[in-house]
């Protein structure tokens, strides 16, 4: 039987005085958002709100006590009970504690039916995952650490339906990746609000943390002269160039995410490339490492080996070199984390899976001696959290 959480009255009475201007009880109420001239520092601490004043979602799974060590689930996957015992026995038999379930996905749809009163979630919503509510009791009962995947800006199906949300090319037509993928526009408060009402229906089924992905613009805007026609929205007007309002869009998304979900007592996490430390800043994409971990959480950079390129970190084919790989990562990272106002939890995203589309020479298969090399490089760093990715969901043991 569903476990029918409360919201405290309380609760917005403390927001409305202490977290203005947004009134973050008010999920489902339009929101004044006010542009400030310089990046938010850090959203208030979650330490600072008594528990009594968070929403109770009726699944109690604490967070694991020697860190998060999880594995992601795709919404096929997460809807298969058999596939979910076969992945429960396989993190109990492993020391792992944790699933990262797709609740709204690469494409744009929204995976569990919330019975959401979000005019987009309740259009875009495809239930795969047919009873949510059995899922969360399912892992209550193993005490497994549910972490709700949000993609937030790559929406194809959002795109196509509002066609002014995205990015359009001189003709009209919406801008495309070549396979077809879309984006919507992160300057506009409209695609925030999405993204985070699906996280806050998330946490109001019991996920624990919600993890925003593809935080940032497509790749097409490392070029500005890129001839799209986009709105900008309240950031037309700033006086910053066009790379400083990418940047700090993005970074006011992520500041007002947390903010906004802080009380239904989630943690928030974001995916970033993590190539974007070691830049001063992803421009282009809007990532700028420093002030989007300032706002999280919990940062988790996506360091497969696979995914840099030869010489970088002085090796000549990364994906060869999993231990070192992360352990250069690592000496870039830590110091970078430690040197900000707010430091959130680091949980790197590793690589359980072959890119054998590198190319002979350019990679090795990947198995139980590969993943245990990138963990062991993040314990030599004293880092005890990490998520392990294969698109595919079948994890070495």
């Amino acid at each position: 039987m569903k476990k029918f959480g409360k919201r405290i009255l309380a609760a917005s009475i403390l927001l409305s005085t202490i977290y203005t201007p947004v009134q973050a009880a008010e999920e489902s109420a339009p929101t004044e958002l006010i542009l400030r001239q310089q990046p938010f520092l850090a959203a208030p601490e979650m330490a600072k709100m008594p528990k009594k004043f968070l929403y109770d979602s009726g699944i109690d799974i604490a967070y694991p006590e020697d860190g998060v060590k999880g594995i992601y689930l795709t919404e096929n996957t997460a809807a298969n009970p058999e596939r979910v015992e076969e992945l429960i026995a396989y993190l109990n038999s492993n020391d792992l504690n944790a699933m990262v379930i797709d609740i709204k996905n690469d494409n744009g749809h929204v995976t569990a039916d919330f019975n959401s009163e979000d005019a987009h979630i309740k259009k875009n919503t495809v239930p795969v995952i047919a009873d949510i509510d059995a899922l969360m009791e399912r892992l209550e009962e193993e005490q497994i650490y549910p972490i709700a995947r949000i993609v937030a800006f790559k929406d194809s199906v959002l795109a196509e339906e509002e066609p002014h949300m995205s990015f359009l090319n001189p003709d009209g037509s919406i801008w495309a990746y070549g396979n077809g993928e879309l984006f919507i526009n992160p300057f506009l408060k409209e695609t925030w609000d999405y993204a985070v009402n699906v996280g806050i229906e998330a946490a109001k089924a019991g996920f624990k943390e919600v993890q925003f992905d593809y935080v940032r613009f497509p790749e097409i805007f490392s070029n500005d002269a890129n001839g799209l026609h986009y709105d900008m929205g309240e950031f037309a007007d700033l006086d910053m160039d066009p790379t400083e309002k990418r940047v700090k869009a993005i970074t006011d998304f992520v500041a007002y995410a947390r903010e906004k979900l802080m009380p239904y007592g989630v943690e928030v996490s974001v995916d970033i490339f993590g190539y974007a430390a070691t830049v001063d800043e992803a421009s282009g994409i809007g990532q700028d490492f420093s002030q989007i971990s300032n706002n999280v959480d919990v940062i988790s950079s996506m360091i497969y080996p696979s995914h840099w390129g030869p010489g970088y970190f002085g090796l000549s084919a990364p994906d060869l070199y999993p231990y070192e790989l992360v352990d250069e990562y690592m000496k870039v990272e830590l110091p970078l984390l430690e040197s900000l106002d707010h430091t959130p939890t680091t949980r790197p995203w590793l690589q359980d899976f072959t890119a054998s589309y590198l190319g002979s020479g350019y990679y090795r298969e990947y198995g139980h001696a590969e993943v245990m090399a990138q963990v062991q490089a993040l314990k030599d760093h004293g880092v005890t959290e990490f998520l392990l990715w294969n698109a595919g969901n079948v994890y070495s043991y």
